[in-house]
């Protein structure tokens, strides 16, 4: 048995167009764009700041490391740091 067989992912992908598997991802990273950027406003007008200027003034220690603090801290840089991510990847598809 020297044939290699292809796992379903893979047969799956050869039947589906480079096109269609594109559009599905430009709009994957698009929607993620939008609910990290509704985070990012929505922790904006709680903290009454920019995340930069929240971890700069170590927003996170003043409030004696509560759990809600360092839980919005978490979801906060994720969402940041998601819309770069996502906002890479987009690039990368509109210009592959």
């Amino acid at each position: 048995m020297a044939a290699i067989q292809k796992t379903v992912a893979e047969k799956i992908i050869d039947t589906v167009p480079i096109n269609e598997i594109k559009e599905a991802l430009i709009n994957e990273y698009r929607r993620r764009i939008i609910r990290y950027r509704m985070v990012n406003e929505g922790m904006k007008k709680k903290y009454g700041m920019t995340f930069e200027d929240f971890e700069s003034k170590n927003i996170v220690k003043k409030q004696n490391f509560s759990w809600n603090v360092e839980s919005d801290a978490m979801e906060w840089e994720h969402a940041v740091e998601g819309v770069r991510y996502a906002e890479q990847k987009l690039k990368g598809l509109h210009h592959s």
